[in-house]
């Protein structure tokens, strides 16, 4: 190598190492701000919510009849699952979680016996009455609403959400033969009050197929308004907060009731002892004590003369006292 050359090559070598210095300045200020990238709780919560919600509403709708009742489920399902968010953040599943909480909260028999149930039927802002739909379209909804709530529940999981049988029964916390045996018997009856839908002699996957597409043009018909992320996290905070208050009241309810008890129970107390028998007196007179050993050895010796004479002899006795004497 000549002169010239090696005064080219140190020349050059030093201006390629700014060049990497500026690259590597470069990617790290654009790693940097995909760190800080990461989303808050609230954030997380809010596109889960945003996410979901109108779909876990129409589920519910198809699932109860209930247009308010099931906007209620699905608030409170995602309450609870803001209360839990820690362990919410950190499953694999999040939206199938609460899913089931809302499926569970819809289809739960103590709604039958609240009183308000059928005037929560009534349209509101967020949850509007369903458009009119054909008679055809009716005929299912009634027939899926005819259904007992398991078997309902097992249809719209597998064959309207697609799932498979195995995480059907996990999610319903059935067996899957059991599981297999709703489905099958929700599909027959199905059949029987739905001739149209074409589900006689069709095999379990061609039903299957039919019953999705009929199920999800169900649900796309319902309209939905659910609430504002932000208001659903308010309500839940708001909820903690009565519960805590009321659990500290509780408490000091149950404080104040047992310090009155004691003290009421202490005030009743007597302050002396009480008088008891009176005590033999040592200055008692010495025949006394004589006379009732005495008495009550007379006292034996009648009870065996009774029990040796027997009764007949004390009536002899007496007779003889009575009747004079013949002479």
């Amino acid at each position: 190598m000549t002169q010239t050359e090696r005064t080219k090559t140190t020349d050059t070598a030093p201006a390629a190492a700014p060049e990497a210095t500026s690259d590597s300045v470069h990617t790290n200020s654009t790693d940097a701000p995909s760190a800080q990238r990461v989303p808050t709780a609230s954030a997380a919560f809010d596109a889960l919510y945003t996410r979901h919600a109108p779909d876990l509403t129409r589920q519910a709708i198809v699932l109860t009849g209930h247009p308010r009742l099931s906007q209620e489920a699905v608030e409170r399902s995602f309450q609870m699952a803001w209360q839990r968010w820690p362990d919410m953040a950190v499953d694999p599943d999040p939206a199938g979680r609460v899913r089931a909480m809302v499926h569970e909260y819809a289809l739960s028999p103590w709604h039958r016996m609240r009183p308000g149930l059928r005037t929560a039927q009534r349209p509101t802002p967020q949850a509007p009455a369903p458009p009119p739909v054909a008679p055809a379209e009716r005929a299912l909804r009634e027939a899926v609403l005819a259904l007992p709530a398991p078997y309902r529940r097992v249809l719209l999981l597998h064959d309207g959400l697609g799932l498979e049988l195995s995480e059907t029964a996990a999610e319903v916390e059935a067996s899957t033969p059991a599981t297999a045996g709703r489905l099958m018997r929700a599909r027959q009856a199905l059949a029987e009050r739905v001739p149209w839908l074409g589900l006689a002699g069709e095999s379990p996957v061609r039903q299957r197929e039919i019953l999705r597409e009929r199920l999800a043009g169900l649900a796309r018909a319902l309209p939905v308004a659910p609430p504002a992320a932000g208001a659903v996290r308010s309500g839940s905070e708001r909820t903690v907060s009565r519960m805590t208050q009321g659990a500290f009241g509780l408490t000091a309810l149950i404080a104040a009731a047992t310090a009155f008890t004691l003290v009421h129970e202490a005030g009743t107390l007597p302050t002396h002892p009480e008088a008891g028998p009176p005590a033999a007196s040592s200055s008692a007179r010495p025949g006394a004590a004589a006379k009732a050993p005495r008495k009550q050895h007379g006292g034996q010796a009648h009870t065996q003369q009774a029990k040796a004479g027997g009764p007949a002899k004390r009536k002899v006795v007496w007779a003889g006292h009575l009747a004079p004497e013949a002479r």
